[in-house]
């Protein structure tokens, strides 16, 4: 090996030596870390170069200084609530998480490990502190930490809308959605408050553009939600058409909307989400989140974002959350209305029965006011025109105790007064008139008198629809239906209800008006074309029946008559015209007053027959009628009778009841054959009987059997007075629902 080489290995051996005699010093001082020591309070005693340049201070500036001194405010708390405890009930500290301070202001980040160095009794004596740089280390904590958080935080939104979805699934009403999507809205972004708005159209006769109205609230006081209702009127498509936004509390926002900021101020809002829900490029309405400073008793967030700034995350959260919320709204509302005209179905057609069921107008009204409030509405009214002019036949409130407010203004109703604003319009227009809302200034234009005010101010109506009654190109009357403020305004569909309504009753009044003009027609009628009460007749007592069918026009072709006659006789005559309508009628008229005219005479019975057969075709009578004719002999008690086609008389003598043995010629109107008279004579204390088929008649059994009852009921009876027998011989053959008419006369003679 040559000398130089040899040389040059020896003077690295000689460095090396000297570095390794001075590696203690050298080492302490420029160390890859800092070391310091200090007394037990704390003070500096020993720095190394290594902190002093960390730090940009001099050995000279850092002796004699506390270390917490040179830490951040946090790194103070914790050095004095965690490092100083922990050290001096350990002795010994390790990693440490502490911000140095710099001159310049800025922070290092440090791990600090030290020891507590004791003396035999076990007091302190001094703390050897070894502090590393951790720069790095906390960037790669931090993003460990963020990674993790981000991790986490995407986690938890999808279990939110996991959360979300499932619980749309379940909810079947609009209610149920509102309420899923503003309490999971509100706990994903922490709110303190949210609600929801949906899309509503406006009623008829107003602007044609939508409104909002709150389906559900959470959190938020009245006053602010006034507030953005407010703010959102006349702009609803503005409000839907901008997205999802975020109105931040500030200057802008004060002077565009002060009481909306004010509203948020008091509130303690920084700012406000606006997120719209929609389903199908279809807006169908927005849910408001709102955001707030954290309040006393609330956690301290230390990673609180700044006030009106979404995440990315938070901003995809929110527009899936938007979406499928507006996906649940309308498979909601769609549900909703399959419901809703399931009911309205039902409710027609119970309309339908009630109606058909009812007996007559008055009953119809009663029946579809009752319908009306069970489902419907609160208050149904019912005005009629009549003959008379309008009149108020029906009132009813759904709620038995508020009945009295509908009955008092009946004292305001027609035929007292005019008809109400609404009710009088749609009769007048024959056009239903819809009143949403009643807004108080309306309700005090409209209603003039101050006590009829009051009573409609009880009711507390918040909306109003009248129905004109029309059949046939006649206005019948009006239905006005109200709802008060706790049922909410009528719908829409509400108002396509009462109309059908309306128009199923105006139907059926059209025929029940029809039946009852028919009804007190026939009524008339037949009082006129009836003679009046038999009149008293010595010697005799009389007794006389007439029941009108239960079915049709209460009008028939029966008739009966008593007439004294000169020389002690007394005519008598009870017939049947073929048929049970007015025409019947009109015939059984002209047939009595013939009949009458012909007494002037005093003809025998078979002789009356004979005219009447030969005078029919003169009369042009186009019905057929058949007729018992019979003549008294009021001092002999001498009978005579003759039939045109009638059942014979019965006659009740001593406990017993025979059918005489009339023998009966053809109809009257039939081909004409001469008439047969029975003669007899009509016992002292016997009694009479003459009758109308429809007495007898029966669709279950032939006449053979009725006329067998008929004389079962008579002996059965046993009595002579007259009155008493007419009245037990209808309870025993005329049953409650008649297809003929009946005329019964019993005739006693006088012992």
């Amino acid at each position: 090996m040559p000398d130089a080489e040899r040389r040059s290995g020896s003077d690295v051996r000689a460095q090396l030596d000297q570095l390794l005699e001075d590696d203690p010093a050298d080492l302490y001082e420029n160390a890859p870390c800092g070391y310091l020591s200090t007394l037990p309070d704390g003070r500096i005693v020993k720095v190394n170069r290594t902190f002093c340049a960390w730090t940009g201070r001099t050995p000279e500036q850092l002796l004699h200084t506390r270390l917490r001194d040179v830490l951040s405010v946090g790194g103070q708390v914790f050095h004095d609530t965690h490092l100083a405890p922990l050290l001096r009930m350990q002795g010994a500290v390790r990693e440490v998480a502490l911000d140095v301070v710099r001159v310049d202001g800025s922070l290092l980040p440090c791990l600090v490990n030290a020891v507590e160095l004791r003396d035999d009794t076990g007091a302190p004596l001094m703390v050897r502190a070894t502090l590393f740089e951790a720069t790095a280390r906390r960037r790669y904590e931090r993003d460990i930490l963020a990674a993790h958080r981000a991790a986490e935080e995407s986690e938890a939104r999808s279990r939110t809308l996991q959360q979300v979805v499932s619980e749309l699934a379940r909810a079947t009403t609009v209610s149920d959605v509102a309420t899923v999507v503003v309490e999971q809205a509100r706990g994903a972004l922490r709110a303190r408050g949210a609600a929801l708005w949906l899309v509503t159209d406006r009623a008829a006769g107003e602007a044609d553009r939508p409104s909002l109205v709150v389906a559900r609230s959470d959190g938020l006081p009245d006053g602010l939600l006034a507030e953005l209702a407010t703010a959102a009127e006349g702009r609803v498509a503005l409000e839907l058409a901008e997205g999802l936004r975020t109105l931040v509390l500030g200057d802008r926002l004060t002077a565009q909307r002060p009481r909306l900021a004010a509203a948020m101020a008091d509130a303690g809002l920084h700012s406000l989400v606006v997120v719209p829900v929609s389903a199908a490029s279809r807006a169908l309405g927005v849910l408001v989140l709102a955001l707030g400073e954290a309040r006393a008793g609330d956690l301290i967030d230390l990673d609180q974002p700044v006030p009106g700034e979404l995440s990315a995350r938070d901003v995809d959260l929110l527009w899936t959350l938007g979406r499928q919320a507006g996906q649940a709204l309308e498979r909601a509302q769609l549900h909703e209305e399959t419901a809703r005209q399931g009911e309205r179905s039902a409710f027609l057609l119970d309309a339908a029965r009630l109606l058909a069921g009812a007996a007559g107008v008055e009953e119809m009204v009663e029946r579809l006011a009752g319908l009306a409030v069970s489902g419907l509405a609160d208050v149904c009214m019912i005005d009629l025109v009549t003959e008379h002019g309008v009149r108020r036949v029906g009132a009813r409130h759904a709620d038995p105790a508020r009945q009295h407010l509908v009955d008092e203004l009946r004292e305001w109703a027609p035929p007292a007064r005019d008809l109400p604003y609404p009710a009088r319009q749609a009769l007048n227009l024959r056009r239903t008139q819809w009143f949403p809302v009643i807004a108080p200034d309306w309700l005090e234009s409209a209603v003039r008198d101050p006590r009829e005010l009051a009573a409609v101010q009880g009711l507390e109506l918040a909306s109003i629809v009248a129905v004109p009654l029309v059949a046939e190109g006649q206005a019948l009357g009006v239905v006005t239906l109200s709802a008060d403020r706790r049922r909410g305004g009528f719908t829409a569909a509400d108002v396509d209800v009462a109309e059908q309504l309306a128009a199923q009753l105006s139907l059926v009044m059209a025929k029940a008006q029809r039946y009852e003009f028919e009804s007190r027609t026939s009524h008339t009628l037949q009082a006129n074309l009836l003679p009046p009460p038999p009149p008293e007749v010595p010697g005799i007592a009389v007794a006389v029946r007439y029941l009108a069918a239960t079915r049709g026009v209460e009008v028939g072709g029966d008739f009966y008559d008593v007439a004294p006659l000169p020389g002690g006789q007394v005519a008598i005559a009870v017939g049947d015209v073929v048929g049970h309508d007015i025409t019947a009628a009109a015939t059984m008229g002209q047939l009595r007053s013939v009949y009458r005219s012909l007494l002037v005479e005093s003809p025998a019975p078979s002789a009356v027959i004979d005219r009447l057969q030969a005078s029919w075709p003169l009369l042009g009578l186009q019905r057929l009628a058949t007729a018992l004719f019979a003549t008294l002999d009021l001092t002999s008690g001498r009978l005579r009778i003759a039939s045109a086609g009638h059942p014979p008389p019965l006659l009740l003598t001593g406990g017993r009841a025979e059918y005489l043995p009339v023998r009966p010629s053809p109809m009257l109107g039939a081909p004409p054959a001469p008439a047969q008279e029975w003669t007899g004579v009509l016992p002292p204390g016997a009694t009479l009987v003459l009758f109308t088929d429809g007495l007898v008649e029966s669709r279950a059994d032939d006449i053979d059997a009725g006329l067998a009852r008929l004389r079962a009921s008579a002996v059965r009876t046993a009595t002579s007075d007259p009155d008493e027998l007419c009245d037990r011989l209808l309870s025993d053959l005329a049953g409650s629902h008649r297809a003929d008419d009946i005329a019964l006369l019993a005739l006693t003679r006088a012992r």
